[in-house]
């Protein structure tokens, strides 16, 4: 039996030392980490080296669920391809333990809180935006395109796709800006 760690992170400037070293105390003869976001499975290549490496009577260990999911049904995911390898998933720092009906019951519980907080931070950023937006201070990013340049270039006979050429732009941002 194998016991490897996952350890992950959001941001690039987050620190792994301390989910390593607590994978390390675990027993983990093998660590894999990755500074990504948890909201997909998408583009998570260390996740995905794991769990094709794991073997019958192997052990996933994390610190915690969160560390490998923020939505139950990417964590359902991660836990049927563990099971299907004959693994089983554990965390150092909550009671789950798969090879267990109580382990597996409290990680669908901490999968729902783990998703539920996700969107409640996305609802807050959506708030956020919009109260900046009322008051004038979002107005995202500062326009690229010189709408006068297209519309002058326009005037002087210069067709949509050589605009587009010459400013390396797409034809579409030269007809909207023509529409203005």
């Amino acid at each position: 039996m194998t016991v490897i760690g996952y350890a992950r992170v959001s941001a690039t400037d987050q620190n792994l030392d301390v989910q390593v070293s607590t994978l390390r105390a675990a027993g983990c003869e093998l660590i894999r980490s990755e500074k990504r976001s948890a909201t997909t499975t998408a583009g998570r290549e260390e996740l995905r080296t794991v769990l094709d490496f794991l073997r019958e009577g192997d052990a996933l260990t994390v610190t915690r669920i969160d560390r490998l999911a923020r939505s139950i049904g990417d964590l359902q995911d991660i836990v049927r391809a563990v099971k299907a390898r004959g693994a089983i998933l554990k965390a150092t720092e909550q009671p789950i333990d798969t090879s267990t009906a109580a382990g597996k019951c409290f990680l669908d519980m901490l999968g729902v809180f783990a998703e539920f907080e996700t969107n409640l931070r996305r609802e807050r950023q959506l708030e956020g935006i919009a109260s900046a937006k009322a008051r004038g201070v979002y107005k995202g990013r500062k326009a690229s395109i010189d709408a006068e340049k297209i519309k002058k270039m326009k005037a002087d006979g210069v067709g949509p796709s050589t605009i587009a050429k010459t400013l390396k732009i797409g034809r579409a941002s030269v007809y909207r800006a023509l529409a203005e």
